[in-house]
């Protein structure tokens, strides 16, 4: 069997599943904890992207990113190879940030289930959501103990 990029770019889609699947699903479950606590997703996704990334740069490729402007950029993902880079990139950086908000919901104990499904969807306003759920809880949170103290 042929490695493709095609098995590759699927192969990752469906690496993160897991993951994704036991921090929304089973947030508090022993062994979602122990596997969160690794790396090792994240390593095998950036080796992978390593891979990607240095198979794709040539002359031409680095001299654009050196000094990105946005149809050099348009230009670059407009190609299978790169398209698939850029996606890796976003299940790398995605994964990273719901595993930091799902280790901040662990340890506050906000609710995160949808800044999580944000997060996996669309990785930044899973972000935004978590800040602004923060924000809130410890507003709100404050205003409790205040009028508790009174």
């Amino acid at each position: 069997m042929t490695i493709t990029i095609d098995l590759l770019y699927n192969g990752a889609n469906l690496f993160v599943l897991p993951f994704w699947a036991l921090m929304i699903l089973l947030p508090n479950w022993g062994v979602t904890q122990r596997v969160m606590q690794s790396y090792l997703p994240f390593v095998a996704l950036a080796a992978l992207y390593l891979y990607w990334f240095t198979g794709a740069l040539n002359a031409e490729t680095a001299q654009a990113l050196a000094n990105p402007q946005l149809a050099d950029i348009a230009r670059f993902f407009s190609e299978k190879e790169a398209a698939a880079i850029g996606w890796v990139h976003f299940l790398v950086m995605d994964l990273f940030v719901g595993r930091w908000i799902y280790w901040e919901g662990q340890k506050t104990g906000i609710w995160t289930v949808h800044s999580l499904l944000f997060c996996l969807f669309a990785g930044p306003l899973g972000l935004l959501s978590h800040i602004l759920t923060h924000w809130i809880a410890q507003r709100f949170s404050k205003t409790a103990s205040e009028v508790e103290a009174a």
